[in-house]
């Protein structure tokens, strides 16, 4: 079967190139399909994750005004097609032109879209204007009348599912990237986080907690991995909390799941997921997890106080507790890190690409 993905790029270093590079390359190299990733402006730039070698790639430039921009996005991609001419695309592009794909190229392929990220990530305030609020609003329900035109909409939880008002979804986990006999000895005094600098990761929120955790624990650190942004201050958050001295940030590494091996705890203060895969990560290392109830994903991750903690979204203090809780008691972290690694065997890449196998399938037939 012939597979073309539509993405935005996949040089980068986040959890939706990570996810096709795992993806793509096992459906290519284990179950031999003919796979095509179509990138924007990707050019030759040296990729972040490894994809197998029987992958083809095809770039696009686009550029210029609105109107430039959109004709060369579909001059593009339709000459991607026209040459590859694949039985099923796929759409990874959590933006408003991806869902718009059906709208601009027709369905006489099979099309899927892929979501990969909540709605909220169009909310990028706590406390947004009344006209903020309208435009977000509106944006919403087109993105819900594109969504209905593709013939498959796979959102990566049951909880994302509250959110879309569609009769085409189906829901598909991300697969694990990484498997691993190595396991942490959760007896080191580190605790991980793993993430861009954002809005939507909370990591002011984070800071606020830590200096809570490092009253009581003076010898524990907290260790962040994951692109920076000067432009949000962290650093000088963390000065201020007089906890600059117990915070490390680091920029991305190819090298992770050495820092998930070193970790004792792992923290999610996300405002928004569209999954969580940094949980399944650390869950494999056998590294309990701690993560607020954000829309969506960790809820559905995490089984609560059984392999790790679910906490109010936005509650501070509780969640400070709980990590006071898991650096005081260490049998509580072997138990809960032991019941992780059971829990995350169901993300295995072998169980999650026969899924994607049945639908690609089912939609050939249809």
């Amino acid at each position: 079967m012939k597979l073309l993905y539509i993405t935005n790029g996949i040089n980068g270093s986040g959890g939706l190139e990570r996810v096709l590079s795992v993806k793509a390359s096992y459906l290519a190299d284990k179950l031999n399909y003919d796979v095509h990733i179509l990138t924007l402006n990707d050019g030759d730039k040296n990729l972040f994750f490894k994809f197998s070698r029987k992958i083809v790639m095809h770039d696009i430039k686009v550029k210029g005004n609105p109107i430039s921009y959109f004709l060369s996005y579909k001059k593009g991609i339709q000459k991607v097609i026209d040459t590859v001419r694949p039985d099923v695309i796929s759409v990874c592009d959590d933006g408003l032109k991806g869902m718009m794909f059906p709208l601009i190229f027709g369905k006489n392929i099979p099309v899927i879209y892929e979501r990969h990220v909540s709605k909220q990530i169009e909310i990028r305030y706590d406390n947004p204007s009344i006209v903020l609020s309208i435009i977000n609003k509106f944006k919403f329900s087109l993105m819900n009348f594109a969504g209905s035109r593709f013939d498959n909409f796979v959102v990566l939880t049951n909880g994302n599912t509250n959110e879309w008002h569609l009769d085409n979804l189906k829901v598909i986990p991300n697969p694990m990237p990484f498997e691993s006999a190595e396991k942490s000895k959760l007896s080191s005094k580190t605790v991980l986080v793993v993430g861009k600098q954002s809005y939507q990761k909370g990591y002011d929120r984070l800071l606020e907690i830590w200096k809570l955790v490092s009253e009581k624990h003076k010898d524990w650190k907290l260790e962040v991995y994951g692109k920076l942004d000067s432009s949000l201050g962290l650093e000088l958050k963390s000065e201020q909390l007089g906890i600059s001295d117990k915070v490390s940030f680091y920029p991305p590494t190819k090298d992770i799941h050495e820092k998930y091996k070193e970790a004792s705890i792992y923290l999610m203060t996300s405002r928004y997921e569209g999954f969580g895969m940094v949980l399944i990560e650390a869950m494999n290392f056998g590294v309990p997890c701690i993560s607020f109830d954000c829309p969506y994903g960790p809820s559905d991750i995490i089984s609560n106080q059984k392999d790790g903690f679910v906490i109010k979204n936005g509650d501070i203090q509780s969640f400070a507790n709980a990590v006071i809780k898991l650096i005081e008691e260490e049998d509580l972290r072997h138990m809960m890190g032991s019941n992780a690694i059971e829990n995350v065997k169901k993300y295995n890449i072998n169980v999650i690409a026969l899924q994607w196998d049945d639908l690609f399938k089912e939609m050939v037939r249809t």
